[in-house]
């Protein structure tokens, strides 16, 4: 319920997309739209949020128009529907296209960051062409990169339609589901499928550059590992834009996650995501971890990136032999997480 002006005026600041503010329940819309108009009209404010009053009804008019937000592109007509998670850089809008594949649409808050949702359509373009295709499991699949105008407030933002993922948690979650630490067992099936995913995408030229624990997700019944945001990434096929081989920003909250070449804005290599995957396990795991695995961990985590692993298959070798010692052949061991209440 918004019960101030100050809290109607931040409601309304948020909002991109007339979904945002309304959400899909028409009755319930009318209802926020008849509040906030009390709120914001001239005659109540004394003048004061004016502009905002005049964005009001224009998202109003847009929702009605369409109901759920319609944009269409060259390829694909898409209905966006409620806002389904706010990352990094951009907000994330449940979707479909096409009658009824499900996407996830992404945009960015600032327009200005447009050129890191670029650089992810490069990445998400390059793996396909250029990598196994065993492996695309791995990795989100781009429906298109596209330019669109907000209706409402005519700034125009990059856009990245997703493939949605359902039945994933982020590596932040699980860690939030085991705070006393995750069975190393457990994340032995992880940190393996990681390495694979990375080996992939540096075996197709791309690092990803921001190996973070809201950017790895898993399934937990199918033991499947998706590693997404790639708008971090260092594509080989971006050099002529980009030649510098820098990750290009940092996650601010996760600073103190980056090995030293990314804060001192050196180049990246390989070893630069293995060093942020091994600090995902390490974290994940937490004092559970077994004396061979600390160790084996640290060889990943050393400061200088020319000591430190650079072959990400080569270390999955090293990882199974070493699982192999430390709890016998490979099997299969079921994982859950908890319902959410």
């Amino acid at each position: 319920m918004t019960a101030s002006l100050d809290e109607a005026l931040e409601l309304l600041r948020r909002a991109r997309t007339p979904a945002d503010l309304f959400g899909p329940d028409q009755d319930r819309a009318a209802r926020t739209y008849r509040r906030l108009v009390r709120l914001l009209h001239p005659d109540a404010t004394g003048g004061r949020g004016g502009e905002e009053f005049t964005r009001l009804n224009a998202l109003w008019r847009a929702y009605n128009r369409s109901g759920p937000v319609a944009i269409t592109t060259r390829r694909h007509a898409y209905r966006v529907g409620a806002k389904r998670a706010d990352g990094d850089l951009a907000a994330l809008y449940d979707a479909t296209y096409d009658g009824t594949r499900g996407v996830v649409i992404k945009l960015p808050r600032d327009p200005a960051d447009g050129d890191l949702l670029e650089r992810e359509a490069v990445a998400l373009r390059q793996l396909p062409k250029d990598g196994d295709g065993r492996f695309l499991p791995y990795v989100p699949r781009l429906v298109e990169s596209f330019r669109h105008r907000d209706a409402a407030t005519g700034q125009e933002r990059r856009a990245n339609a997703i493939v949605a993922l359902d039945g994933f948690f982020s590596l932040a979650e699980v860690h939030a589901a085991h705070p006393g630490g995750l069975d190393p067992r457990d994340a032995a099936w992880m940190w393996r499928r990681l390495l694979v995913a990375l080996g992939f995408a540096h075996r197709a030229g791309v690092l990803h550059g921001a190996v973070l624990p809201e950017h790895v997700l898993i399934h937990p019944e199918k033991h499947g590992l998706v590693l997404v945001d790639w708008c971090y990434s260092v594509p080989g096929c971006y050099a002529p834009t980009d030649p510098s081989g820098r990750v290009p920003a940092l996650v601010g909250r996760y600073a103190d996650w980056y090995p030293p070449e990314v804060r001192g804005r050196e180049q990246a290599s390989q070893g630069t995501d293995i060093f942020m995957a091994t600090h995902c396990m390490t974290y994940l795991m937490g004092d559970k971890a077994p004396k061979a695995m600390r160790s084996f961990a640290k060889g990943c985590l050393l400061p200088s990136q020319r000591r430190r692993p650079r072959d990400a298959w080569r270390l999955l070798e090293e990882c199974d032999e070493l699982l192999e010692r430390l709890y016998g052949p490979r099997r299969f061991r079921p994982f859950t997480m908890p319902t959410p209440h």
